[in-house]
């Protein structure tokens, strides 16, 4: 018999690492890969799993956030049991905002009652990964567990960032470590760490009766942080495996155990660049698990010769839909909707948001220059890096962030 489960997303966090993509909006609602925001990832997968009914927690900066899911992630109501609803923070239970993960389901508990699943399956809203989550909810019943926590395995000097598990050899939790300092390896591998990818399945029972004893009473505010090592100490928690987790048509390249968290300028520019490879260890372009998005009617793109007569030239490249390339020349770089490149631009290992206009004898090379920006003739970034510092922000990686609606201080400075 299936289970029944419901959805939630946690998309409420500020994404102080990826500024300054996320001063204006929230890190899910962020771009990704010419024509999808990253919440568009998790949804996809919870679709694809046959989960329908969905609640999105958010919480700051969500404008866009809620107008992407309105513009394309509504479901027809004729169902009752069939929605995606974007979650406020609302201060239900008091003045305050969400305080953490588990507050914030504490927060809406409302919202599993009235439901009542058998299982809840809670996601965080911020990687870029394909699961069938079918899979997980099968091993969940099968290792009759209370809570799973679906995990991988990382090299342990890239683990610390992450929650690290230790697991018995049954896969059961024995403990728990969040982002410490000097992770625990798996036993035999000692380069190698189990981590947290932040998604759980909770028995709605279990869940219901944790929060209500660990953040109403006691003052404890994170999933996995504070609530995890209480419950793998009293209940049955499992770690699923996300390398036996199989998704229909993935390349036979890695694919299957692709996962990637964005938090940081050069994880989220490396994401990105993975995708422009002729064979991508992420594949956009597999039909039997698609990755669903908002549609805009956007015209195609047109590649054409500028009143000099040089050709557009694009080389292993993403571009969007209503794109005009002019004479320019793109090159390992991932270009969004409606962008204009002109004659005798050149666009190298960079990443373009939409509505963005290079006018003529624009040179940029690993930037990421968000919405709504124009830049003037001869305008050059990532060649001076001092220089770029003065006008736009620079991450410790070297890459260049040329800020939402920039034009002003492009003009200033040009």
């Amino acid at each position: 018999m299936p289970i029944k489960v419901l959805g939630i997303i946690l998309a409420g966090g500020l994404g102080r690492r990826l500024f300054p993509l996320t001063r204006q909006r929230a890190k899910p609602s962020v771009p990704f890969g010419g024509k999808y925001r990253i919440i568009d990832f998790v949804l996809s997968n919870f679709i694809n799993s046959g989960i329908y009914s969905i609640y999105v927690l958010m919480q700051f900066k969500c404008q866009s956030l809620m107008e992407h899911l309105r513009d394309g992630w509504t479901i027809g109501r004729a169902i009752s049991d069939f929605f995606i609803i974007p979650v406020p923070a609302q201060m239900r239970t008091g003045e305050d905002w969400y305080r953490g993960t588990a507050d914030a389901v504490y927060q809406n508990l409302h919202l599993i009652e009235k439901i009542y699943p058998e299982v809840v399956a809670i996601f965080n809203a911020d990687h870029i990964y394909r699961m069938d989550i079918r899979q997980m909810l099968q091993y969940h019943r099968e290792k009759e567990a209370e809570v799973t926590v679906a995990a991988i395995p990382l090299p342990i000097e890239k683990s610390h960032p992450f929650g690290v598990i230790q697991v018995d050899d049954n896969w059961r939790i024995i403990g728990y470590e969040e982002k410490p300092e000097n992770p625990h390896p798996i036993p035999g591998r000692p380069d190698t760490a189990l981590v947290s990818m932040g998604n759980y399945l909770f028995n709605t029972t279990v869940l219901c009766e944790t929060l209500k004893k660990d953040v109403e009473s006691g003052g404890k505010y994170d999933l996995a942080g504070e609530i995890i090592p209480i419950l793998f100490q009293k209940r049955r928690v499992f770690a699923y495996d996300f390398r036996i987790n199989r998704i229909p048509g993935a390349l036979n390249n890695g694919e299957n155990i692709y996962w990637r968290d964005i938090g940081t300028i050069k994880a989220y520019y490396e994401a990105n660049m993975d995708l422009t490879t002729p064979v991508p260890s992420f594949n956009l372009y597999n039909r039997q698990w698609p990755l669903r998005t908002a549609t805009y009617a956007t015209p195609p793109v047109k590649l054409i010769y500028d009143q000099y007569g040089r050709e557009a030239i694009v080389r292993d490249s993403l571009i969007a839909g209503g794109t005009i390339i002019s004479g320019g020349e793109i090159r390992n770089s991932i270009v969004g909707r409606h962008v204009f490149v002109g004659s005798r631009c050149v666009v190298e290992d960079s990443i373009i948001f939409d509505h963005v206009t290079l006018m003529e004898d624009v040179m940029i090379k690993r930037t990421i220059v968000d919405k709504n920006v124009t830049l003037p003739p001869g305008t050059r970034i990532g060649y001076d890096m001092e220089q770029d510092r003065r006008r736009y922000f620079v991450d410790p990686s070297g890459i260049v962030v040329v800020p939402k609606a920039e034009i002003q201080k492009c003009l200033i400075h040009s």
